[in-house]
């Protein structure tokens, strides 16, 4: 990334020519990208398997820190209702903390 920089519109895959990579040369792209930056160990893994590994991973990131999930659906793409359907259990572990929260400000 250092050497080559992003696309205009921030990828950090692009074609040779600047636009998008082909979805057929994705995978290719993407197992070398993974070859280049994993351990051996964490090659055998699943860890960062396909790109929308990270995309799941950061939402559920937003979601763990906290972030409201209709802002968290908003940055996603998604609509509420289909943030609560693909994180519903990532959404359920915070139960605990919600609760925490409404306790407080039910006694201040």
């Amino acid at each position: 990334m250092l050497a080559y920089g992003t696309a205009p519109d921030g990828r950090l895959f692009r074609a040779v020519g600047g636009g998008r990579v082909r979805s057929t040369e994705y995978t290719v792209v993407w197992q070398a990208a993974r070859e280049k930056v994993l351990s051996a160990e964490e090659l055998e893994t699943q860890l960062a398997e396909a790109p929308y590994c990270l995309r799941q991973a950061g939402i559920s990131l937003w979601i763990k820190a906290g972030v409201d999930p209709v802002e968290a659906a908003r940055r996603a793409g998604h609509s509420v209702a289909v943030l609560f359907r693909f994180y519903a259990k990532i959404l359920r572990g915070v139960q605990d903390h919600a609760n925490e929260l409404i306790k407080q400000a039910s006694n201040t």
